[in-house]
């Protein structure tokens, strides 16, 4: 049966990436496509020439705009955000208005309108949260929980995943040493031992679609993904480019951490260990808590959390292998 998708964000980096498979699947007749940027969407139009496409101008901080394009929607993909940590420090407020009040907008609306189901993304930024955007990320997957607890899952589901570097993306360090290197400048590395997961935008694709095919009322998904330092990063560029660039520190910028978490320690209480995923099971008690005290809560997991430290590390070899699958450097590469 044919249905009605709305990708929020849908010009960006993991919006149109994900346009792009969606596109091919028979069970969406339209996709709704949903940004404030007219550029990007004549861009995205004239790239993926597709009539089953809508395009909508409009932007998740307003009601209006939101309740517009949900109206007759039966499946939403929310990943409009602002999601740049340095930007989101110097205006939190904004990071708030877009992370937040929009999210709080688009789910709001999707109750309204009974869709099927919502799926929003989210950041490891989101876990142990030290900067604006990480902080606004946090709540909102904190909203979203909050309105899943009274939805009828027969009607409605909102769930969620969260996910950690996506390799390439918008205002990533990969096209910035990439045009560096171009450039036969030095490579600006914050710290080397500073660590990340790595994720391909086709990982980002397949954990999000798999929250759409087994996400239940409240659940964030985690998938499981390798990271490398900083520097591994940097050397493995300078090498599949053949570049004689050196590297140079500069310091950790704002609000940025040494390690990532996409897993807890206390949510590792509640979360389920899959071979690919983990799935944080939504806290669905209420607010009288007298029943808890003679009966706590039957979570079972491990109390280690799940972070870019302690994952599988990847080396020179393995990050090569993995940077050989991005599209710009295959085509830089002419592979």
């Amino acid at each position: 049966m044919s249905s009605i998708l709305l990708i929020t964000g849908g010009t960006g980096s993991f919006g149109s990436a994900f346009l792009e498979k969606a596109s091919r699947l028979s069970r969406f007749n339209e996709i709704r496509i949903f940004s404030r940027d007219e550029k990007k969407q004549d861009d995205l139009r004239k790239k993926i020439n597709n009539e089953k496409i809508k395009f909508y101008i409009g932007d998740v901080r307003d009601k209006y705009s939101v309740n517009n394009v949900v109206k007759g929607v039966d499946f939403i993909f929310h990943a409009a955000a602002l999601k740049q940590v340095p930007s989101c420090e110097f205006f939190p407020m904004e990071s708030v208005k877009t992370n937040v009040i929009g999210t709080d907008n688009v789910l709001s609306a999707a109750e309204r309108f009974m869709v099927k189901k919502v799926v929003i993304l989210s950041t490891d930024k989101a876990a142990y949260p030290i900067n604006a955007m990480g902080m606004s990320k946090a709540i909102m997957e904190k909203v979203m929980i909050a309105k899943s607890r009274n939805l009828d899952g027969s009607k409605t589901i909102f769930c969620g995943t969260r996910y950690g570097n996506v390799m390439a993306s918008r205002g990533s360090v990969i096209p910035l040493f990439i045009d560096q290197i171009k450039q036969n400048k030095t490579l600006t590395v914050t710290n080397n031992k500073m660590t990340r997961f790595m994720m391909t935008l086709d990982d980002a694709v397949e954990l999000v679609l798999y929250a759409f095919e087994n996400g239940d009322q409240g659940e964030l998904f985690v998938q499981k993904s390798p990271a490398a330092d900083i520097k591994t990063l940097a050397l493995a560029l300078i090498d599949l480019y053949k570049s004689k660039s050196e590297i140079k520190e500069i310091g950790i910028r704002h609000g940025e951490k040494m390690y990532e978490t996409l897993v807890t320690k206390e949510e590792m209480l509640k979360t389920q260990n899959f071979d690919n995923y983990f799935k944080i099971v939504s806290d669905n008690r209420d607010l009288n808590y007298d029943k808890y005290f003679s009966k706590s809560p039957e979570f079972k997991g491990n109390y280690d959390e799940y972070n870019s430290n302690n994952t599988h590390r990847l080396d020179h070899e393995e990050m090569k292998k993995l940077l050989l699958k991005l599209p710009v450097v295959i085509k830089d590469l002419n592979i």
